[in-house]
């Protein structure tokens, strides 16, 4: 398998920390976001969308973190990212896709790009902007998992999966953009126990090769 993807990129970081979790070897590919790599002709040859994260698994391309990551675990069932029950299932879905698609499309860099280059929003403007989204976004989170029954070491049960691929690359987001976070105490308690573990530790932006 090849994944091509940024270090920075949190959607990249989530499959980065599926393959880890599933113990699957694949080769890095980087592709420099910032550097417009994505936009040179050579990496549209192999992603109409020009985005990352895209994994090769021998004559397959797959794009879209989510669909990646329920790919390896329809592939490689073990140890499994979602729970063996509908209700649970949904529950964890409905988690990652309160990051994947209520937080993270609102502060990609596209969009904070676009805010800054053609709207011609200043940097502090662009920040707010940025904090305000992941900071609530982030609310919604604390208050879907504080206290539930089912939320347990990690965002559902004792073991990871994937709300917690999806979660944890949030919170490194915001930590970076200087995001308040004090008001999401059981997030930050499951995004503490997962960097306890190697899959998510090792990882992680500054273990990728291509860290700058």
């Amino acid at each position: 398998m090849q994944l091509y993807n940024y270090f920075r990129s949190s959607a990249s970081y989530r499959v980065r920390i599926a393959l880890a979790l599933k113990g699957l070897a694949y080769d890095y590919m980087p592709v420099h976001l910032v550097k417009r790599e994505h936009q040179a002709e050579s990496y549209a040859a192999v992603s109409a969308s020009r985005l990352v994260p895209l994994l090769r698994d021998g004559d397959a391309s797959l794009t879209q973190s989510m669909a990646i990551i329920e790919y390896l675990d329809e592939t490689h069932p073990q140890p499994p990212l979602l729970p063996a029950d509908a209700l649970g299932r949904a529950r964890v879905r409905a988690l990652a896709q309160d990051v994947a698609c209520e937080i993270h499309p609102l502060n990609n860099l596209r969009v904070l790009r676009y805010l800054v280059h053609d709207l011609k929003l200043g940097e502090d403007d662009k920040n707010r902007w940025y904090r305000h989204w992941v900071e609530t976004g982030l609310e919604v989170v604390e208050r879907q998992i504080a206290d539930h029954p089912a939320t347990g070491r990690f965002c559902h049960g004792d073991t990871p999966g994937l709300a917690d691929c999806v979660l944890v690359p949030q919170i490194f987001n915001a930590q970076r953009f200087d995001c308040r976070l004090d008001h999401v105490p059981t997030v930050m308690r499951v995004f503490e126990a997962c960097m306890q573990l190697d899959a998510f530790d090792k990882t992680q932006p500054s273990a990728c090769p291509d860290a700058e």
